[in-house]
């Protein structure tokens, strides 16, 4: 296979900003085939652009039968994504999804059950490991560098959103339209990175706040905390509703840490162990000597267009995934386990009960009351084809 024959199936604004980057050739060894999307008003902005070569379609299930693809990109609202990937999967297809994997896990089981049965590719966007940064702190941690990891702290709380962002869109910010709020739409990226990097915590305690700041029914500011096997602790911390923000990611080892912020990278590494140093040292006070280096990185990554790449490669030439869709289930955990938490008022230990946590999925869109704003006629989000699903 020479160029795998691609369609996407959402055009809001990451299924544009995918689009995007095949127009202007940063995709390689692919020919965008079909589009789909059920907004006839965005499906003919994007094939102008495009071109009538590439079929168009208002149903995904006719794209993934028309035989026009070999593999498909979902950029749906988040509950979209297992069925059509799993239908996917049935129908012969590769699949690349949108973060998050699904809603809850018990539906993103379902669809990594049916990726292994097809024996087909399966990648997640998660285009933050395309970030060289975390890429090397990743490779810190596992080689030991780090020494036994003690504490992880992410502060993300630069994702300031207007009530208008949330009024753009029906599905947005409603537990049956979204599933959640800022812990499904804005930061399933930090949520995996953190589990990619220090693995999946043991339990999770977590205060939600739904509709702080906003006019919305599910959460706009959370803090949690996790508990690793090893006995490190981890703080997370986010919301939509602070300005300015903070994104800090800290992680501490006994033999230093790494404190990413602001587009630095600094390494303090110490000298010897914390451990042997408070054991052994005859000082009340005194740490061992310290190092810091700070390590600089040309750029971010090839984010999007990267990880698309390399998916595209791994259909071509079976090259590993940098980001296996059968992985988003891990970052899903963590943040189903914050939202049960937030219900509950108990610490989550993981594994948790996936019905425990349907059953009150499903109980908060049952009883929602909630009326979601119409989006304005005439918005940017309604006649340009670049509505966020993020």
């Amino acid at each position: 296979m020479e160029n795998v024959r691609l369609g996407i199936i959402g055009l809001g604004n990451m299924g544009y900003s995918h689009v995007k980057n095949y127009v202007t050739g940063k995709l390689k060894n692919v020919k965008l085939t079909a589009i789909c999307d059920i907004d006839p008003k965005r499906l003919d902005i994007v094939s102008k652009e495009v071109g009538p070569e590439v079929k168009t379609f208002d149903r995904s299930e006719d794209l993934i039968r028309s035989g026009e693809v070999d593999a498909i990109v979902i950029a749906t609202p988040h509950y979209f994504h297992p069925p059509i990937t799993i239908d996917g999967f049935k129908n012969g297809l590769h699949v690349l999804t949108e973060k998050p994997a699904g809603v809850y896990t018990k539906a993103v089981r379902e669809m990594n059950e049916a990726a292994e049965a097809s024996g087909k590719v399966f990648g997640i966007m998660y285009n933050q490991r395309t970030n060289p940064a975390y890429q090397k702190l990743k490779a810190m941690v596992e080689s030991g560098e780090l020494g036994e990891l003690t504490r992880v702290v992410w502060i993300i709380t630069d994702w300031y959103r207007t009530q208008a962002y949330y009024n753009s869109g029906g599905w947005r910010a409603t537990w049956a339209g979204e599933g959640g709020g800022v812990l499904l739409n804005q930061c399933p990226h930090q949520i995996d990175l953190m589990q990619w990097i220090c693995g999946v915590p043991k339990r999770v305690f977590a205060k939600a706040e739904f509709g702080k700041f906003h006019n919305i029914e599910v959460e706009d500011c959370v803090t949690a905390m996790y508990e690793y096997e090893n006995g490190a602790t981890g703080m997370f911390m986010t919301t939509t509703g602070e300005f300015p923000g903070t994104n800090r990611l800290e992680i501490a080892g006994d033999l230093g840490k790494v404190v990413i912020e602001g587009g630095k990278f600094i390494h303090y590494k110490n000298s010897t162990s914390v451990r042997e140093n408070t054991m052994d040292t005859s000082s009340r006070y005194v740490g061992p000597t310290c190092e810091v280096e700070e390590i600089k990185f040309d750029n971010a990554g090839e984010q999007h267009a990267g990880i698309m790449n390399n998916f595209i490669d791994s259909i071509i030439n079976g090259t590993p995934l940098l980001a296996p869709g059968i992985e988003g289930i891990r970052g899903l955990t963590v943040s189903n386990a914050m939202h049960l938490s937030a219900w509950t008022g108990d610490w989550v230990e993981i594994p948790f009960d996936e019905d425990k946590y349907y059953d009150l999925l499903k109980e908060k869109i049952d009883n929602s009351t909630f009326v979601k704003p119409e989006v304005a006629p005439g918005s940017v989000e309604e006649i340009s084809g670049t509505y966020s699903n993020n």
